[in-house]
């Protein structure tokens, strides 16, 4: 249909749609007022997200991400579940001079492993769970100071305040990914996923 356009300069490339593997690797879940999460055999999936953790609600308040917005306005919740990689906690942990970044410590729902650059996955990809959940992926979950000087105090950095600054430097890009519920039920660990990748058109017009 693309060349059926009159001006077809600076037509979008198009990259073709793609499946990958993956695998729960950890659980966790945040059921009270603090974001930090604790591990979990299996997590219930409902369309307003968890039930009772932190980040679960059909709609959510805005703040610092949505500048556009006063901050407070009531706004859709599209960060139902937080997903972060090993490879990449590992890479920031690295990057921050510390001996590990557990998923616990920046509020993270599930561990994927199997997908290269999970953080890199676009929106729109969807996540098919062996045991019927489907997951819609949003956006790249930005990193924030009030994340960084969570792992800066479970880390035991001497300057706790430095590595929360620190974090949103070392980690964008490799913090992981929010998404929605499409499809509610159960996820267990050790599930496998399947990764759809949708068609990607890069828009430069």
């Amino acid at each position: 249909m693309l060349d059926l356009l009159p001006n077809t300069e600076n037509l979008p490339e198009i990259l073709p749609a793609r499946k990958l593997s993956a695998r729960v690797a950890g659980i966790y879940v945040a059921q009270g007022d603090d974001f930090e999460t604790q591990a979990t055999d299996s997590l219930q999936l409902e369309f307003q997200g968890i039930p009772r953790d932190f980040h679960g609600g059909y709609t959510r308040r805005s703040g610092g991400r949505e500048p556009w917005y006063p901050r407070g306005t009531e706004m859709r919740n599209e960060r139902q579940v937080s997903i972060v990689a090993p490879d990449e906690l590992a890479l920031v942990a690295e990057r921050m001079d510390i001996a590990e970044l557990r998923p616990e410590w920046i509020g993270a729902n599930l561990l994927l492993e199997g997908v290269p650059h999970l953080s890199m996955l676009p929106s729109g990809t969807m996540l098919f769970f062996k045991g019927g959940v489907t997951l819609k992926i949003d956006a790249q979950n930005g990193p924030c100071r009030i994340a960084g000087r969570r792992v800066a105090e479970r880390a035991g950095m001497a300057d706790h305040n430095a590595g929360s600054l620190l974090f949103p430097k070392v980690a964008k890009r490799f913090r992981g990914l929010v998404a929605w519920v499409e499809k509610p039920g159960r996820i267990e660990a050790g599930e496998d996923v399947s990764v759809r990748v949708p068609e990607q058109w890069i828009y430069r017009a």
